[in-house]
């Protein structure tokens, strides 16, 4: 994709009317010129939110069906569940509208920022408070030398095995072109436990995770209290190892390997996340094809990349397949719109560049549920989206609203 013609702007702004005496950008501005990228269309095979991919074999169908049975499956102490985690199952949190999707739940990270440097306090239980717990004893407070909390809302899941299949090399590419309004972009770097390979993270408001593998893995143990092959030593509340010793009762690692099937319960649970769709999409009306191509003439795809396309794959259901996702996956200094905490190659006021798809079902907005409308959202942007922001706030309301019907679209 090129970027080349976004740089014509700031010289309409000045010289050929872009923005109108009343401050709104003017329409008769915004016609396509070469170049400009052009944004995917809905997919041909409809689904509908939870569904599986379309394609599957029997055997993956199957695969499907018993990993969103494991996912929607309550956890009880006896099984290893504690004794401290957030929440006693995975669609707990991922439920909305359907199993697989976010919701209005959120976590909290906290930290010691000193000298401008990030400190988890892992030794303290940080950087993820863990709000439940199987006993009393056990309840984990946000300690006095914490000097900066943020709220993660849960993210959704829908067609992360498409997000998954997509080559390092794609993401890597996307941080290397040039981009306009000091937009950079940078790769999150992560050591995967399950391949233990470092890989491009892609999962996660920091791209934290690699793997879906890993990403379910880290979850079983953060989440739930669930100790597994890829994180087999459990959480000490507050960091408290005498606590842990008097209340973890089962046996480490508690989810163990089925010889028949040769897999836990977050391989399960991962399979399901492989094999779900991408959320479904409607048909643009006459105005959310306008809002399309403002999309792209302020800015939105420099960081939203409308599609990405995975690798070469022997498995059909993901071999070089388009993948809708409005995400680049990169990480950016978002200034003010950071949550301060750091994470792996994350720096405080980096975030990953949110997937847009589905939007219309996963409210409310940004990391911590902030914004109640995709315009708030949108005005809340910040450090290298600020341009971007400020061209939004120059359309005209009609304007406005066509961007907002074509994001309620996809």
């Amino acid at each position: 994709m090129s970027y080349a013609w976004f740089f014509r702007i700031p010289a309409c702004l000045l010289s050929i009317g872009l923005v109108s005496a009343s401050g709104h950008c003017a329409p008769e501005s915004f016609s396509r010129m070469p170049g400009d990228p052009v944004l995917a269309s809905s997919p041909a095979v409809s689904t509908q939110f939870g569904d599986p991919l379309p394609g599957l074999t029997p055997d993956q169908l199957i695969a499907f069906n018993v990993g969103k049975a494991e996912f929607n499956t309550v956890k009880t102490k006896s099984i290893g569940l504690g004794p401290i985690f957030n929440n006693n199952s995975c669609v707990a949190c991922h439920s909305g509208p359907a199993s697989g999707g976010s919701s209005t739940i959120v976590v909290t990270r906290f930290g010691l920022v000193s000298n401008g440097q990030f400190d988890p306090l892992a030794e303290l239980g940080g950087s993820l408070l863990q709000s439940k717990f199987t006993d009393p004893v056990c309840r984990e407070v946000i300690p006095a030398q914490a000097n900066v909390t943020a709220k993660r809302q849960t993210t959704p899941l829908f067609g992360l095995g498409l997000v998954e299949a997509i080559p390092d090399a794609a993401i890597r590419a996307l941080a290397l072109k040039r981009k306009p309004f000091g937009i950079q972009g940078k790769v999150s770097e992560v050591f995967d436990t399950p391949t233990s390979q470092t890989r491009v993270g892609r999962f996660g408001w920091k791209a934290q995770q690699a793997t879906l593998l890993g990403f379910n893995s880290d979850a079983y143990l953060n989440e739930m209290g669930i100790t597994n092959r890829f994180h087999p030593t459990e959480n000490a509340p507050n960091g408290n190892t005498a606590v842990l010793e008097t209340y973890d009762t089962v046996a480490d690692p508690e989810d163990v390997i089925d010889p028949q099937t040769n897999k836990g319960i977050v391989d399960l649970s991962t399979d399901f996340g492989k094999f779900l769709a991408p959320p479904p999409t409607t048909t643009l009306t006459t105005n959310a094809r306008r809002g399309q191509r403002l999309f792209s003439q302020i800015g939105c795809a420099i960081c939203h990349v409308p599609t990405l396309t995975t690798a070469s794959n022997a498995d059909p259901v993901f071999d070089r397949k388009p993948v809708n996702l409005y995400s680049d996956l990169l990480l950016h200094d978002m200034g003010t719109l950071g949550d301060g905490i750091a994470q792996g190659t994350a720096g405080m006021q980096d975030m990953k560049t949110a997937p847009l798809w589905g939007l219309n079902a996963s409210g409310p907005y940004l990391h911590d549920g902030r914004a109640a409308t995709v315009d708030e959202a949108i005005r809340a942007h910040d450090g290298e989206a600020a341009r971007t922001r400020d061209l939004y706030n120059r359309l005209s309301a009609t304007q406005q609203q066509q961007l907002l019907e074509f994001l309620n679209s996809i």
